[in-house]
Order: C-alpha cells, then sequence, then structure tokens
C-alpha cells in the first residue's frame, strides 16, 4: 500500500484555572425570570435541580488578571513542549474563542489584534509564515479549527499547526440568569503534524453542519434579566436551553453517524467518543441515541468519559481538556491506547455541529 499524509496528534496542553466555584456559591444570588421577575423557588431547590439536570457540581473561573489570550499561551506552550517542537517550525496557529479577551471588571470583548496574533507574540515567534488567525464557531470553535488545520496539512500547505480553544465566559454571563451556573473558563491546545503512513491514522474524517435558517437565535447576547439595575449597554450571554437540548439530541446523533459512515466505520469500532462537556444528561442522551442509531441498547462502559461535573463547561476548551487529561492519566479508569478509534464531537452557537473520527 502506497504512503499517504496523514494529521497526527503530536503534543497536548490545557490551563485549568486554579479558582474554583462550587455550587453553593450561588446560594446568595438574585435570580430573575427572562421577563425580569423574580424567580418563585428558592436558591436551594434552584441549585440542586441545575446540578441534577447538568450534573455540574463546581466550575474553574481565571485570575482577575488573566484573559483567554494568556490562558491559550499558557495551553499552547505545554503543547509545544509534549511535542518536543521548535515553535519557529510551525505553519499556522488557529485560536477558537468566541468573546476575545474581556478584562475583569468589564463584559466587552477585545479582538483586535486576534487572539491568534496575541498568542504568537507570546510565544515569541518571530517566523512570517507562520500564520495565526481565530475561529468564532461557537463550543466546536476547536474542533472546527482541527478540521481545517487537517485541510492545510493534506493539501501539503502545512505540516505543523497549533490550534488552541481558550475562553473566559464568567467574564459575559449575567449572573441573575440560572443558565450562568454553566460556564465555566479554560485552554486547551493540540499540534497537529504531517506523517507519512502506509495505514490510516490520525484524523480519517469529518463532518460539520450548521443550522442556522430555524436555529441561530438560541445562544445570543442580551441584557441583564435583572432589568432594574441592568445597564442596557452591557450584553450578556443567553440560551434557549429547552430548545437547545432538543436540538442536540436531534442532530448530533446523526451527525456523529454521519462522520463514523464517511470514514468507514461502526460504531463498535469506537473505543471512545470524546463529546463536547456541555450538559451532563444531554450527553447521556446524546449517547445513548447514536447507539439507538445503530440499533444498540447498552451503550458501553467508559466510552464516553464526562469531566464536567468539576471543570463546568469552557466551551471551546473542553473537548482538548478532556482529550489531555486522558492522555496524562488524569482521569480515572480512562486511557486512549494506540489502535483505539476516538470520536470527537461538539455543538453550539449558530447552530453549529461537527465531529471527527481519529484512529491513534
Amino acid at each position: 500500500m502506497s504512503s499517504k499524509i496523514y494529521s497526527v496528534i503530536t503534543g497536548t496542553g490545557i490551563y485549568l484555572p486554579k479558582k474554583k466555584v462550587k455550587n453553593e456559591a450561588f446560594l446568595d444570588f438574585k435570580f430573575f425570570e427572562s421577563n425580569g421577575k423574580p424567580v418563585e423557588r428558592p436558591n436551594e431547590y434552584i441549585v440542586d435541580k441545575f446540578q441534577e439536570i447538568t450534573t455540574i457540581q463546581e466550575r474553574r473561573y481565571v485570575a482577575d488578571d488573566l484573559v483567554a489570550s494568556d490562558i491559550g499561551f499558557f495551553a499552547a506552550k505545554k503543547a509545544i513542549e509534549d511535542a518536543a517542537i521548535d515553535p519557529e517550525t510551525l505553519d499556522y496557529i488557529i485560536v477558537a474563542h468566541n468573546f476575545g479577551d474581556v478584562k475583569f471588571g468589564s463584559n466587552r470583548s477585545d479582538m483586535v489584534p486576534a487572539l491568534a496574533a496575541r498568542v504568537k507574540h507570546k510565544l515569541k515567534i518571530k517566523n512570517p509564515d507562520c500564520v495565526a488567525y481565530d475561529v468564532p464557531f461557537g463550543c466546536p470553535g476547536w474542533l472546527q479549527g482541527m478540521i481545517q488545520a487537517d485541510y492545510f496539512i493534506k493539501s501539503g500547505d502545512a505540516k505543523k499547526i497549533l490550534v488552541i480553544g481558550a475562553e473566559t465566559i464568567s467574564r459575559v454571563i449575567d449572573l441573575h440568569d440560572r443558565d450562568s451556573m454553566i460556564y465555566a473558563d479554560g485552554a486547551g491546545a493540540t499540534i497537529l503534524e504531517g506523517k507519512e503512513s502506509s495505514s490510516p491514522i490520525g484524523m480519517l474524517a469529518h463532518k460539520t453542519r450548521s443550522d442556522t435558517y430555524r436555529y441561530a437565535e438560541m445562544l445570543t447576547m442580551g441584557c441583564s434579566y435583572n432589568v432594574t439595575e441592568a445597564n442596557k449597554n452591557d450584553l450578556y450571554l443567553k440560551m434557549n436551553g429547552r430548545r437547545l437540548y432538543q436540538y442536540a439530541l436531534e442532530t448530533v446523533p446523526l451527525s456523529i453517524k454521519a462522520c463514523l459512515d464517511k470514514a468507514g466505520k461502526d460504531i463498535q469500532h469506537v473505543n471512545k467518543v470524546l463529546i463536547h462537556q456541555a450538559n451532563g444528561k444531554m450527553d447521556d442522551a446524546i449517547i445513548e441515541r447514536l447507539y439507538k442509531l445503530y440499533e444498540i441498547d447498552e451503550v458501553p462502559e467508559g466510552v464516553m468519559p464526562m469531566i464536567i461535573s468539576w471543570i463546568g463547561n469552557s466551551s471551546v476548551a473542553t473537548v482538548p481538556t478532556l482529550l489531555d487529561l486522558i492522555l496524562k492519566g488524569a482521569v480515572e479508569n480512562q486511557e486512549i491506547k494506540t489502535g483505539d478509534l476516538v470520536v470527537f464531537a461538539s455543538v453550539g452557537a449558530g447552530m453549529n455541529i461537527n465531529a471527527a473520527v481519529y484512529q491513534f
């Protein structure tokens, strides 16, 4: 069999903020409905119900002196060290995010220059042929960056690419909105390199879809629910949770199956499904529906590792964070071995969905 160039992950790195915020921290908050009226249920009930639905017990927030490009840089340094490469040899730096650099005490996005340019500057890379750009694609942004990187490598245009997902959502949440409890901060980075192989390895196939006609407004920016104290010029992240939940259940399993079909693989070939850590119960329902598409009623134990209970939903950072923690032996009873077939999948603002099949 003749050799081909495949895109292979050679290094990973993450930044987990040190500040842990447990659910009890929200017991003193004042929550409002979207119509501006106070939520009638006591906060104890709200927090307990939230944990039951999402499985989140705590989340991570960045320190006051850090922004997204800082933590993206920290994760990038670890990935570069893990891959043992010279950063000057990178052909591209792709940074996925949604809000740019948001300073503490503000909710204003700062995206000029691009976060990728800022990370390249912090890495002290002088090579002008190292192209740095951003991908604002909702929560699936890191995986979309990986998909773009795969195209660059297989076209022969690039050999080494750094892909980062970094977000500080704690800076853009409405603290009077119950949905704000789901979000967290974090960064994950990967090095993707072109490797010649006579057998398929690395990125085997990927699939992306964007459902904007009916679902573009399920994640938007809006005013605080506390209308009496709200500054009309300040916008916060808002989510139509019920519709998003149903949309994800209906479409994510189909997208993953379409990707597996494209790769010529069956669900029984899959060792792990690394899915965006969006909502624990939602992800459980997605994986069950995926297996039912193959007429399998029992989901194999341990096939879908979850870390959302202690990191929360850090958007573009959840999947690369999960990958790094498993590869570094930091997730109990989980490992990825050479030869394992892994599915990456994510869903988020757009609405966008993507999936990739990867051979380790």
